[in-house]
């Protein structure tokens, strides 16, 4: 199967907001066939639509409980807060402490077009979390302070002189 390349930081795609999809249909199937085989190759376990440059609502997720893959995926209730560092395929090299929600629910739809909503904590609510701020042009580092943004963009440039940031 043909994979996706992944987009890296400062690419401009993963700072835009995604449409929702209206239409389930084969190539929908096939950009999440394509999406869930480029995130195994890249030993992630999540990818959301604008990271291969698709400003479409998808999210596929694997955090090691079999392939997850929701559709217009919305955060509807959230609870208590908790900082971990995460990295993240579009910021090669580079993990940041993030504060995210313990517990989440999240409503979307799943490839059949059925309504799902899951109940999540731990690793699996900061996944869906991650991957949902994808869809809205948010990055791990917006969740810092200016100043430590400022020194994880020199650093991340740094790492990654020799790699094609575009």
């Amino acid at each position: 199967m043909d994979l996706f390349k992944i987009l890296t930081y400062p690419n401009p795609v993963l700072r835009r907001h995604c449409e929702e999809i209206k239409n389930i249909d084969e190539e929908l199937h096939l950009i999440v066939r394509r999406m869930a085989a480029t995130m195994y190759k890249a030993k992630g376990i999540g990818l959301a639509a604008p990271q291969v440059g698709i400003l479409r609502q998808i999210i596929t997720l694997d955090i090691g409980e079999g392939l997850l893959t929701l559709i217009n995926p919305r955060i509807t209730l959230h609870e208590g807060e908790a900082k971990m560092e995460e990295g993240c395929l579009c910021l090669p090299k580079i993990t940041v402490e993030v504060p995210r929600y313990e517990k989440v629910q999240v409503r979307g739809v799943d490839l059949d077009g059925n309504q799902v909503t899951i109940d999540a904590e731990g690793l699996l609510a900061r996944a869906l979390q991650h991957e949902i701020d994808h869809l809205h042009g948010r990055l791990i580092i917006d969740k810092v302070s200016r100043l430590k943004r400022d020194l994880i963009i020199k650093q991340y440039k740094k790492l990654n002189a020799n790699g094609d940031n575009t």
